[in-house]
């Protein structure tokens, strides 16, 4: 009696996808984390914190008040009558545009009501006040 030995299936070759698509995530993720979103334009201020804020994503004009009390609207600065009439110019084509005023958070109270009051002499219907949110 002739017997056969059995024949082993031959082993095939697999690639461990595992780890490739761990390491594509984990770069997925740095890259995420390590790209900036938000373009911040104008002068650096040190906004309050808050439990609630929220991003406002329409187009907006950006009022910022320095720590020493002065108006920019972007790069530019203005005295309070300048900003008034920038104000007005920027609102006339729509007055529904949102006007933000970041004040910086040592500054006096009465600077960021005074650029909130102008912007609604201005003709502003929407105004906010930035804050950052507190994590």
């Amino acid at each position: 009696m002739i017997v056969h030995p059995k024949r082993r299936d031959r082993f095939q070759v697999q690639v461990p996808l595992t780890s490739l698509i761990d390491m594509v995530f984990l770069l997925l993720i740095y890259f995420l984390l390590t790209t900036n979103f938000m373009v911040e334009e104008g002068i650096a201020v040190k906004l309050p914190k808050a439990n609630a804020a929220a991003l406002q994503n329409d187009e907006v004009i950006t009022v910022a008040v320095s720590p020493d009390g002065r108006f920019f609207i972007g790069t530019d600065e203005f005295t309070e009558e300048a900003l008034a009439r920038q104000l007005q110019e920027l609102i006339a084509a729509n007055s529904n545009r949102l006007v933000v005023v970041k004040a910086d958070r040592t500054v006096q109270l009465d600077r960021a009501v005074i650029a909130l009051d102008l912007a609604k002499a201005a003709g502003a219907e929407r105004l906010s006040l930035a804050t950052e949110k507190n994590f």
